[in-house]
């Protein structure tokens, strides 16, 4: 094979830019669509956290803290099934098999959920529809590291990973514009993911796996001795805290927020704001960690993070302020967990990576099914806010106590480059 080209400079924020120069057709469809899931996981994951409020106001179905909560932990236990499963379905079917069917399973139980009549269906709808939707971002992100040349991987990662909150302003945004007829949010996300459907089915190719069949498998105590052992527990727990962070805020700051005072127009203003926050600070932390270093600058983030998470716990009546404390917040609370991902790839050897990155995701699903039950804890309590706040600032600690614990640089191997 001869050695690719220099790629031409392209705009930070072209997806199409990361693909390598003369890519196919193909390549280049499958990173939109691969975008493209991704937004609509976003889109479907926050549009629980935009509806809560209404559910509680109204008694849907008899729901309140309690049911909400149930719903919202049971809907993230599938996401965390559906994103540790794929991976050998993807292994044995392709990726491009994996992706369709994760979309199919999402967008129809999706469509489902409005048709409930218990609480308990509801929320087995919206398990099922979990495992669809965990499912998609692991096979959206192998076909974009297949489609993509070694150099780029990390930051087409970034840019695929906008796309989770541009899903997520967009629900926001949907939000507004149709409660309470909190039913639309759910056909309309189911819908979008049919149309997709016919779509990728013609027109997304199946890729190729990186790793061919001889390749050694890696044991996982691997990561639990010398040189890996503190790297993996830091990493681990970083992960944990920071996908319990994410979660949790994503799933109840409307309510939170309405709890404290502020409408509820309000409330979805600030979750739309949150995650604009979210996008700028993807493409803002990929440029800042490849210049001053990742786990530097993720334990910037994890520190930012603290201090305007704990100011959101002040009433504000200033509207300018409290949308810029948002707006600040949201930079640096969701990027810093990708970044957490980009210091896995980079302190592992390539024959543990794949197992480090795996176990890594695996266990901040923990705290992912963690942070809404812990949040819907504080508010069935009454302490939603302040104390909220107060926690979600304590665990963006907690995070950055953790990555302090990992190395700046690879460690060195006897026999490994």
């Amino acid at each position: 094979m001869s050695a690719p080209t220099a790629a031409p400079p392209t705009s930070p924020t072209s997806l199409v830019g990361r693909v390598r120069a003369g890519a196919s057709r193909g390549q280049i469809v499958a990173a939109i669509l691969s975008w493209l899931t991704v937004t609509l996981e976003g889109f479907e994951l926050v549009t629980l956290g935009a509806i809560i409020p209404t559910f509680l106001e109204t008694q849907y179905l008899g729901m309140g803290v309690a049911e909400t909560t149930f719903i919202a932990t049971l809907s993230l236990v599938g996401v965390g099934l559906g994103a540790s499963g794929i991976g050998p379905i993807a292994d044995r079917y392709g990726r491009r098999v994996a992706l369709i069917g994760s979309v199919l399973i999402f967008s129809i139980f999706t469509l489902l959920q409005p048709l409930s009549t218990t609480v308990m269906m509801f929320a087995v709808l919206r398990f099922v529809a979990g495992l669809g939707l965990g499912a998609c971002m692991p096979a959206a992100l192998a076909i974009m590291a297949e489609v993509t040349p070694p150099a780029h991987r990390a930051k087409s990662a970034t840019i695929t990973m906008t796309g989770y909150h541009v899903g997520a302003v967009a629900a926001s945004l949907t939000a507004m514009a149709v409660l309470p007829h909190w039913e639309w949010l759910f056909w309309i996300g189911g819908a979008i993911g049919l149309v997709l459907l016919p779509i990728m089915w013609f027109a997304l190719p199946e890729s190729k796996p990186d790793v061919t069949s001889d390749t050694p498998k890696v044991p996982l105590s691997s990561l639990l001795r010398a040189p890996y052992l503190r790297p993996s527990i830091g990493l681990w727990v970083g992960s944990f805290m920071g996908l319990l962070l994410v979660y949790g805020l994503l799933t109840w700051l409307p309510q939170i927020m309405k709890a404290a005072g502020y409408s509820l127009s309000s409330s979805l203003v600030m979750l739309f704001i949150m995650n604009v926050g979210a996008i700028v600070g993807l493409l803002l932390a990929g440029w800042v960690a490849d210049t001053k270093g990742i786990k530097p600058s993720i334990l910037v983030w994890y520190l930012l993070a603290a201090i305007f998470l704990a100011l959101l716990s002040v009433r504000m009546t200033n509207t300018v302020m409290l949308n810029a404390v948002v707006f600040v917040a949201g930079v640096f609370v969701f990027s810093a967990q990708v970044l957490i991902y980009a210091l896995v790839a980079h302190l592992y050897h390539r024959d543990v990576r794949a197992t480090a990155l795996g176990l890594t995701a695996g266990i901040g699903r923990l705290g992912a099914i963690l942070g809404p039950l812990v949040t819907g804890s504080l508010v069935s309590a009454g302490l939603g806010h302040p104390w909220g706040f107060y926690a979600f600032a304590l665990v963006a600690l907690l995070a950055l106590g953790a990555i302090a614990l990992a190395p700046k640089n690879p460690p060195r191997l006897d026999g490994h480059a």
